[in-house]
């Protein structure tokens, strides 16, 4: 350490928003060169390297092969499938000297897809499955938490190619194991749940999440085994009712009723159910204004019903309108749309106008799956003031489609039957995609089959976020001192620590660590003739290698103290006999 390239720090960066931020920061494991990017030093190389390595050896076992491309990538590829525009702004975007358009790729398909199409022609070549750890650039708006959402990160994007679709099944269930032996390997507790494949497009799609209260996903799980992101969950639909006997519609006053409480106090004041049950924020529908911007920029107005006792959840609405950007309505917007009334939206009113089908506003009406036909709502009757009861479904109004935009609530049931559901918050360390032939088809993948004539290949793709996760680790095992890194991506096996200001205990220090050495344990050795033993053990503690052997007072009859940094615990060793313990151990 007297002339390791490390400095520790005792104060927490003023930017760091969580632990593992603050530790990887102060331990000397990376430096911050603007929002979202970081430069890795060399404690930080060396744990990233462990976990790429791990990652090498779960893909060389499932038959994957490694390949590298660059991270400046030329447009054409990009927008022959696409993407240059629908990544929108999270694409970094540069020009050449002579006008050429380029990006920093936020991921690999295009490269990928055509560099099997330059070499491979026949399905003989097939199947093949290739991968990367590359680093990737998405601008993202607000990069945080240090390594968790970065603008630059290290991803291991793996793509296997198949001439039919049983062989992407294959492909993908293999690389589905491979990931849960890296995890399993790297100490991460993970979820595997359903998942949208958002820009990636394709047909199945899993994440693996890693439960955190520091997550930035939100999971749904049931006791029967059910696991989704919330943007897949799908809700489980009433059955449609008979609505020939139901009463006629009615519109009442409600003054001073904007919001769904107000509606339900006045509703069971002045108006209250027949059958003497009261009314709930369930039996009202909530008529949400929605702003659509299009990749074009071209913006649509879209209302959404739902049940009052819902919030429409973002994340879902900008899977289910996607590729747009879902944002509520603006004053503006409704300013341009004055049939509205804020508060008293319905998508009927008595005076004819009306949302969703046939609609003559120019509006248009999407609903929860929850609102199918026969059921009875409270709604705004588009009028100042005015709430209509009793407004039944394929009845009294229609709608141009059914979207899931809604926030899933616990209790709500797993749409496979198997239960209700718990929410819980996740970070993603693993996505795997059966991306199909959208590719394929965009570039022109195609190979001969065993008739002779040209298919279209089928695709996979498997991406591992290498740096969130080794943030992900560094969030999960530390302590009030400082890190405390599993064994199995420690950047040192031994932290050898030598105190005191006697010559003698510095040999024997020395004699320590190249015993250690001759036995293949990877040794970090602290030197430093004039640093206190307090700055010392402090740097031990923060710097988070699982195993330390002090080496100090005892030394002179031949004792040295074995501390293990998981547990705490200290125990004297002869020092003969400390590579022999730690093998052992």
């Amino acid at each position: 350490m007297s002339n390791f390239f490390l400095r520790t720090l005792r104060e927490d960066p003023a930017d760091a928003e969580v632990t593992s931020h603050k530790l990887l920061v102060r331990a000397g494991y990376i430096r911050r060169q603007a929002a979202g990017i970081f430069a890795w030093l060399p404690l930080g190389l060396r744990v990233k390297a462990k976990i790429e390595q791990i990652v090498r050896d779960e893909m060389a076992a499932a038959g994957a092969q490694e390949v590298h491309f660059p991270a400046l990538m030329p447009r054409e590829a990009y927008e022959a499938t696409g993407r240059w525009d629908e990544y929108g702004d999270l694409l970094f975007r540069l020009q050449d000297r002579k006008g050429g358009d380029y990006l920093l790729a936020p991921t690999h398909e295009e490269a990928f897809t055509l560099l099997v199409k330059d070499l491979y022609s026949s399905y003989k070549d097939l199947p093949i499955t290739i991968y990367q750890i590359q680093d990737k650039y998405r601008d993202e708006a607000r990069p945080r938490a240090g390594l968790l959402r970065g603008r630059e990160f290290t991803m291991k994007d793996a793509y296997s190619f198949d001439s039919s679709d049983a062989g992407l099944d294959a492909s993908y269930m293999a690389q589905r194991a491979a990931y849960e032996r890296i995890f399993t390997r790297l100490g991460l507790d993970y979820v595997i749940v359903q998942a949208d494949a958002g820009a990636m497009g394709g047909s199945r799609s899993e994440e693996f999440l890693h439960p955190t209260p520091v997550g930035e996903d939100t999971f749904v799980q049931s006791q029967g085994g059910y696991a989704a992101n919330v943007e897949a969950y799908v809700t489980t639909p009433p059955p449609a009712r008979s609505y020939e006997k139901l009463t006629p519609q009615e519109v009442v006053d409600t003054p001073n009723t904007p919001t769904i409480e107000a509606l339900v106090a006045i509703a069971n004041e002045k108006h209250p159910r027949p059958d003497g049950r009261a009314w709930t924020a369930a039996d009202t529908l909530k008529n949400v204004v929605l702003a659509l911007t299009d990749l074009d920029g071209s913006r649509e107005i879209v209302v959404v019903g739902l049940p009052g006792d819902r919030e429409v959840d973002l994340k879902r609405a900008e899977v289910a309108f996607a590729p747009a950007e879902v944002e509520p309505a603006t004053e503006a917007d409704f300013a341009k749309h004055p049939g509205l009334v804020k508060g008293y939206i319905g998508p009927w009113s008595p005076a004819g106008q009306v949302l969703g089908e046939e609609s003559s506003t120019g509006i248009r009406y999407v609903v929860d799956p929850r609102v199918v036909d026969g059921t009875g709502w409270v709604t705004g009757a588009n009028v100042e003031g005015k709430h209509v009861l009793g407004l039944v479904a394929g009845r009294d109004f229609s709608w141009d489609a059914t979207v899931e935009v809604a926030e899933v609530l616990p209790g709500d049931p797993a749409p496979d039957g198997s239960g209700p559901v718990e929410l819980a918050r996740g970070m993603e360390i693993g996505h795997v995609f059966q991306l199909g032939r959208k590719y394929a088809e965009a570039l022109g993948l195609k190979v001969l089959d065993e008739n002779g004539k040209l298919v279209t290949v089928t695709m996979g793709s498997y991406g591992i976020g290498v740096t969130r996760i080794l943030a992900i680790i560094a969030e999960e095992n530390n302590d009030d001192k400082g890190l405390i890194w599993p064994e199995s991506v420690a950047p040192f096996d031994v932290h050898v620590v030598a105190t005191g200001k006697d010559a003698a205990v510095y040999e024997i220090a020395d004699g320590v660590v190249d015993s250690l050495e001759a036995s293949g344990f990877d040794v970090l050795y602290d030197d430093r003739p004039k640093v206190s033993p307090g700055v010392k053990f402090g740097d031990a503690e923060l710097i988070g290698v699982p195993r330390i052997v002090i080496v100090g007072r005892d030394a002179a009859d031949g004792v040295v103290e074995l501390w293990d940094r998981r547990t705490g615990e200290r125990v004297k060793v002869a020092v003969d006999e400390v590579a022999d313990r730690l093998a052992a151990l």
